[in-house]
């Protein structure tokens, strides 16, 4: 049986409403150590994600000021995502047909997880340097 995506997500997601500033996300991401934001609706379902290089791109190349500029602004609405019990084979085949590196996991429309490339590469390609650079410690 292919392994499932829940058993490789993970579990700790953070979420944002969408009117937070970008300062909150940004501090968020820095407490927390992270590189994404999941945003949801009032009653908890995806709306978007938003990424550390969102932020860069969409908002300080582009001179928003981040105190004033809202998640919703930059962030990447209805974003591509899978379900708890789809194989870890789908998710590799919808990064790789899509150039994302993470992808929201949803059931009944309510954010449970992540699964970032670096998951897969743990699982497809535990030798690889992504594996390895993503199985170590943050260093920041």
């Amino acid at each position: 049986m292919a392994q499932r995506i829940q058993d490789i997500m993970t579990k700790q997601i953070h979420t944002v409403s969408a009117d937070a500033t970008l300062v909150d996300i940004a501090r968020l991401m820095r407490d927390k150590r992270i590189g994404n934001v999941l945003v949801t609706n009032p009653d908890g379902t995806l709306r978007g994600i938003v990424t550390d290089r969102d932020i860069v791109v969409r908002a300080i190349a582009a001179g928003k000021p981040l105190d004033k500029t809202k998640v919703a602004e930059i962030s990447t609405e209805q974003p591509v995502q899978v379900g708890p019990e789809q194989s870890v084979d789908e998710a590799v085949k919808i990064m790789r047909e899509r150039a994302i590196r993470r992808i929201p996991v949803v059931r009944d429309r309510q954010p449970v997880g992540i699964v970032t490339i670096g998951d897969l590469a743990r699982v497809k390609d535990p030798e690889s340097a992504l594996a390895q650079i993503s199985s170590a410690a943050p260093n920041n």
